[in-house]
């Protein structure tokens, strides 16, 4: 993958002297993945979506536990919805920060932070008993976490165009690891009194708190997350100065290895570029085509626990929190699975445009499934072809998840400099960020419009999510056929 950044891409990170992009040497062969440091990458990608959904089976439970709803079961989606949103918005405000001080500091602090982040804000979720302690600690693991776009920024440091569509055939599998297991938490271990009396019945902490064990577990693992990322991780860039001077800690320091010694014209292009030189016409489109695949998914992903949740005669399957945790790990497994096997020769057969064109476009089955399935239910139960349906829902799902592989690769590749990688994923995070922000709560609100008032026979949430597809469709269309310069 290139660009002007092109072969940029190349693990050379931690040499002391960098080679301008053009002129690097053309690469005729794969290079292989640097295992050592991208393993403990996929590691923290496992951890980074359990964070967020490891609340996700108990979260409508959590809601009418709390109250906050006076028993109005149509305005549980509204609450899970914000709850969800949240997270995003607190950080869309925070990650390109984030991600421009990690191209000033180094990844590796910024990673740091951001596990401290999701530590503290998890066991404080679990303690929480109101609704406005649990918004204050959603808003604290977004507002500190800038991991996501900080990992996304090592890929492209530690690989070059030729292995770089492998590195986000595994990205995929870890996170749908994540996926799958922060659910299987959530359900397996929220309310452990009633459900495992005879192992947690003597536990008060458990039975005043019937979420913290989740929590609490997801929690635990960010600081063994941290030990691991503090002491096996490198860092992946030469930072133009440390984390301390960038404090004020070393402030009258100042070391000669800050500036490149004989090439002032090398080090300016190696220098982190200023917010409105990346707003490049490159850069504008592959944000703009990852905020309208991330729109559609975090929809889909906010409203498929509640339909899954909402009884059957109002439109849902009425399942219980176990039996959702159950089909999201489903999901999680196929997905990760599929994605390992087939994304690289989908990529490499079709282009990057079309494979995003057409992972985009198995949206349009995914939601017509929504429907069917509600009509089935109410027809037939919980029979075994409403089963089959689901599983058809969940394979629509895996296809589409191939467009962020793609729109990864291009956010890399759309970068003006190699020193900004960082904030350019960070930029087109953030751009994600307000876009998820807004996402589940619409989605929900339009969820329980929908069935409240029965509008469009209750699928009018179905048609608003298909009108955001077309969108994602008509974006990717102006991406090029392969990434910029390759």
């Amino acid at each position: 993958m290139t660009l002007e950044i092109a072969d940029e891409e190349t693990p050379l990170l931690h040499a002391n002297d960098y080679v301008e992009p053009q002129q690097e040497p053309i690469i005729t062969g794969k290079t292989p993945l640097p295992w050592g440091q991208f393993s403990i990458i996929l590691s923290l990608q496992v951890l980074e979506p359990m964070t967020s959904q490891v609340i996700s089976p108990f979260a409508p439970q959590l809601i009418r536990d709390i109250g906050v709803t006076n028993g109005e079961e149509a305005r549980v989606g509204i609450y899970v919805g914000l709850l969800q949103s949240l997270f995003f918005a607190t950080e869309a405000l925070t990650t390109f920060h984030w991600s421009r001080l990690s191209d000033l500091v180094g990844r590796k602090p910024i990673l740091l932070i951001g596990l401290t982040g999701i530590s503290i804000s998890m066991y404080s979720f679990g303690l929480s008993k109101t609704f406005w302690s649990i918004v204050l600690s959603r808003c604290l693991c977004g507002a500190l976490n800038g991991n996501v776009v900080v990992m996304k920024s090592m890929i492209a440091d530690i690989t070059d165009s030729t292995n770089m569509p492998q590195a986000y055939g595994y990205i995929p599998f870890a996170w749908q690891a994540g996926i799958t297991l922060g659910p299987f938490v959530g359900g397996l271990f929220a309310h452990p009194i009633v459900r495992y009396p005879e192992l947690f019945g003597r536990f008060e902490l458990l039975q005043a708190y019937p979420y913290f064990l989740p929590c609490g577990v997801i929690g635990t693992l960010a600081l063994v997350w941290w030990c691991i990322t503090f002491l096996f991780l490198s860092e992946s860039t030469q930072p133009s100065t440390s984390f301390s001077r960038f404090l004020g800690l070393h402030g009258r320091e100042r070391s000669a290895s800050r500036t490149m010694p004989s090439d002032s014209g090398l080090q300016s292009k190696m220098r982190p570029l200023p917010f409105r030189d990346l707003l490049v016409t490159r850069v504008i489109i592959a944000s703009c085509a990852y905020a309208a695949t991330a729109l559609v998914e975090i929809s889909f992903r906010a409203v498929q626990p509640v339909f899954y949740a909402t009884p059957i005669e109002m439109g849902g399957l009425g399942l219980d929190a176990p039996a959702i945790g159950v089909i999201l790990a489903m999901l999680g497994i196929l997905n990760g699975v599929l994605q390992l096997l087939f994304f690289v020769r989908l990529h490499d057969w079709l282009g990057g445009r079309n494979l995003y064109l057409f992972s985009v476009f198995s949206y349009f089955p995914m939601l017509a499934l929504f429907p069917a399935i509600s009509l089935t239910a109410k027809a037939q139960g919980l029979s075994y072809f409403v089963y089959l349906l689901v599983g058809l829902q969940l394979l629509a799902f895996v296809i589409s998840y191939s467009a962020y592989g793609v729109v990864f690769m291009y956010i890399n590749a759309s970068a003006p400099n190699r020193a900004s990688v960082g904030a350019t994923n960070g930029l087109a995070q953030t751009v994600v960020s307000v876009i998820r922000a807004v996402g589940p709560a619409l989605a929900n609100s339009a969820y329980s419009l929908s069935i409240e008032r029965q509008l469009l026979g209750g699928n009018m949430v179905y048609w608003l999510m298909a009108g955001m597809v077309c969108i994602a469709f008509g974006v990717g269309s102006a991406l090029p056929r392969r990434s910029w310069g390759e």
